[in-house]
């Protein structure tokens, strides 16, 4: 976290963290089985049981948030995106009905 707080390159990561190569080499294999992923959308969820979910607060700015030209997403399990449509819907935000378009009520438009 000290690393992405501070846009600091792996190698001047401060000793009392390890040295730079073995903390970077526990990110990498972290990141490719998917521990980040499975933290936040833990917490994601945890938040929408919970009521927590404000998506007034969320912002994504492409001036200052860059995605690799290859990304296409992030996959969110089943459950995790119904609950998080649940809390948008309760909170006024659009919802998508079953055809996959989006609705200003939240409500099913394909009645």
């Amino acid at each position: 976290m000290w690393r992405f707080r501070n846009g600091a390159k792996w190698r001047e990561l401060p000793e009392r963290f390890g040295h730079w190569s073995t903390v970077n080499g526990r990110f990498r294999q972290w990141r490719d089985v998917g521990v980040f992923t499975a933290v936040f959308q833990g917490a994601i969820a945890e938040a929408a049981k919970r009521g927590l979910v404000d998506l007034s607060l969320v912002s994504v700015d492409s001036t200052t948030v860059l995605a690799h030209h290859d990304a296409t997403g992030m996959i969110v399990e089943p459950e995790i995106l119904d609950a998080l449509e649940k809390a948008a819907a309760e909170n006024g935000a659009p919802a998508r009905n079953k055809t996959g378009n989006w609705t200003r009520s939240g409500k099913n438009d394909d009645a």
